[in-house]
C-alpha cells in the first residue's frame, strides 16, 4: 500500500506500509481481561438507561412462557448486540469477551436469547412494538434526532422482502418480487434536516400484499410521530401500492396530509384525458431524475393538475376530494403504450399524485418527486442497513421470534441515529455503519482511578472529537425530560 514508510527503490517518490517487525517476531494471545472492542456502546446503552428503555419494558411486556423471565434484560441484550453489528443469535455472542462484563450487565448467552425469542406470541410482538414506540418519543425529546419536528415532519411507508432458505420458516412465500421469503413493512420518519427513523415495523407473510395492515400500522405511526414532537405540517407519502381508501382515512382521522402516487385507473385516465393542452406548466430538473418505467434519465417534464374524487365505487361518503396532479414526459417509444390507452398516452408518459396539500402545484409535485429519492433513502438507508446489519437473517423457523426480532432491529437502528445526533458533525445523517465503524467499534482498555472506571481509548483516533461528545452528552450532560 502506498504510504508513509520506506522508499521502494524502483518507484521514485512513493512509500510504502510494511509491518513495524517481522512476520516471525509476531505472536497472538488472547489473555487481556481488561480489552473491549466496542467501547462506544457505553454511552449508547447509557442513553438507553436514562430514557426509560427498561422500564418501557418492563411494563409492557408479560411474557410468563418458559424461558420468558427476566424480559427486560433479554431485550436489552439482544438490541445491544445488534447496535455492535450482530446479525444473528450467535452473533450476540461478541459482547462476551474480554472486560465486557465489567461494563454491561445482564449479558445472556445466544442460546438463552434465542428460547426467550421463540416464546413470543403475536401479542407480545405488539407489546415490543409498544415499547418501541414510547423509546422513539422519548429519544426524540431527550436528543436532536428530529430537529424542526414542530414545523415539517415527513412520514413515508415501504415494504421489502427479506429472503429466507430452506423449509422451515412459518410464513415465508413468494410476493410480488418473486423471491421467498418475508415481508417487513415500515413506517419511517424524517424531517427536512435529519436523517431517518424507524417509527413502526410489521412483518408479514412473504405472499402478502403491500398495502394489507398498511393503514392500521400507519395509524400507529402516525399517533407515535406526534407524541415526538410533530406539532407541525404533518406529510404521509406513499407509492401506489398504498393508494387507497383505508390508508388515505388513516391519514385523515390523524391530522395528516397525503401524498400518495395514483394507480392509472379508468377514472385516473378520464381526469388526465381531461386536462385542457394550455393547462401545462414546463417544468425542467436541477438535477436529472431516472424514469425506471423507461430506464433512462430525465431532465424535463410538464405538470397540471385537476380536482379529483376518488374511490367513487364506495358509498358517498367515503369518496375523497383532492387535488390530482400529474407529471408528463414525453415517451421514446410511442409504439410501447399500454393496450386500451388512448391516443395521448402514444406521446406521453403520465404520473399522477393524488394529495391534499396546500402547497402551490410546482412545490407539492417536488415534494412527492423527493419520495421517489426518500425510497431510495429508505431502500439504501434503511431497508439496505436493516438488511446488512440486524436484518441480515431472519434467524429463527417462528414467525414470531422474526416478529419480534425485527422490532429490536428498529429500536437498535434508531438508537444509533440517536448517538449519531449527540455526536453532532457529519455523524447527524451519516449511515448507521458508519457510525458503528466510528463510534460504536472503538477499542478501549478498561482501568479504574479513583473509585472510578476510566476506559483508555486510542490516541489519534480519527473520530475522537464525536466519541468526546457522544459520551460527555450521553453519560454526564442533563437531559430534557421527555413529555
Amino acid at each position: 500500500m502506498a504510504c508513509e514508510g520506506h522508499n521502494n527503490p524502483g518507484q521514485k517518490g512513493i512509500r510504502w506500509m510494511r509491518l513495524s517487525h517481522a512476520r516471525a517476531a509476531i505472536t497472538a494471545r488472547f489473555d487481556d481481561p481488561n480489552l473491549v472492542s466496542c467501547a462506544g456502546l457505553v454511552p449508547v446503552l447509557a442513553l438507553a438507561q436514562r430514557c426509560g428503555l427498561a422500564t418501557l419494558l418492563a411494563e409492557r411486556l408479560t411474557i410468563a412462557a418458559k424461558g420468558g423471565a427476566n424480559a427486560a434484560a433479554k431485550i436489552l441484550a439482544v438490541v445491544a448486540g445488534m447496535v455492535c453489528g450482530a446479525d444473528s443469535i450467535t452473533d450476540l455472542d461478541l459482547l462476551r469477551h474480554g472486560g465486557m462484563s465489567r461494563l454491561v450487565a445482564g449479558v445472556r448467552a445466544p442460546s438463552t436469547l434465542g428460547t426467550f425469542l421463540r416464546c413470543f406470541t403475536f401479542g407480545h410482538v405488539r407489546q415490543l412494538d409498544a415499547a418501541a414506540a414510547g423509546l422513539l418519543a422519548r429519544l426524540a425529546a431527550a436528543t436532536p434526532v428530529l430537529p424542526d419536528a414542530d414545523k415539517v415532519v415527513l412520514v413515508d411507508i415501504d415494504d421489502t422482502v427479506r429472503q429466507t432458505y430452506g423449509y422451515a420458516k412459518q410464513g415465508a412465500g413468494r410476493g410480488y418480487t418473486g423471491i421467498k421469503g418475508l415481508n417487513a413493512l415500515l413506517a419511517v420518519v424524517s424531517t427536512p434536516l435529519s436523517a431517518p427513523l424507524i417509527v413502526a415495523t410489521r412483518l408479514r407473510k412473504g405472499g402478502t400484499n403491500s398495502a394489507r395492515g398498511a393503514a392500521k400500522l400507519l395509524a400507529d405511526a402516525l399517533a407515535t410521530v406526534r407524541r415526538c414532537g410533530a406539532a407541525g405540517l404533518l406529510l404521509v407519502r406513499a407509492d401506489s401500492a398504498y393508494y387507497g381508501y383505508d390508508v388515505i382515512a388513516a391519514c385523515r382521522r390523524a391530522g395528516a396530509r397525503f401524498s400518495v402516487t395514483a394507480r392509472l385507473t379508468p377514472t385516473v385516465v378520464t381526469a388526465i384525458t381531461g386536462i385542457d393542452e394550455q393547462s401545462w406548466t414546463a417544468i425542467r430538473y436541477p438535477n436529472a431524475i431516472y424514469d425506471e418505467d423507461e430506464q433512462r434519465w430525465v431532465s424535463d417534464a410538464e405538470v397540471a393538475e385537476v380536482a379529483f374524487t376518488a374511490f367513487t365505487n364506495r358509498r358517498k361518503a367515503e369518496h375523497v376530494t383532492a387535488r390530482l396532479i400529474v407529471r408528463r414526459v414525453r415517451r421514446l417509444n410511442p409504439r410501447n403504450v399500454p393496450a386500451g390507452q388512448s391516443e395521448m398516452f402514444a406521446i406521453y408518459r403520465y404520473h399522477a399524485v393524488f394529495t391534499d396539500s396546500s402547497a402551490p402545484m410546482l412545490a407539492a409535485e417536488a415534494t412527492h418527486r423527493d419520495h421517489a429519492i426518500v425510497e431510495q433513502v429508505i431502500a439504501e438507508q434503511v431497508i439496505a442497513e436493516l438488511k446488512n446489519g440486524p436484518l441480515a437473517h431472519l434467524p429463527s423457523g417462528r414467525f414470531a421470534a422474526n416478529a419480534a426480532w425485527l422490532v429490536c432491529a428498529a429500536m437498535a437502528h434508531n438508537l444509533t441515529r440517536a448517538a449519531g445526533a449527540l455526536a453532532g458533525g457529519q455523524h447527524r445523517r451519516t449511515r448507521t455503519a458508519t457510525i458503528r465503524t466510528q463510534l460504536i467499534h472503538t477499542p478501549a482498555r478498561i482501568a479504574h482511578s479513583a473509585h472510578r472506571q476510566v476506559l483508555h481509548l486510542p490516541r489519534d483516533w480519527p473520530w475522537e472529537a464525536g466519541l468526546d461528545e457522544l459520551f460527555r452528552h450521553a453519560l454526564h450532560d442533563p437531559l430534557p425530560a421527555a413529555a
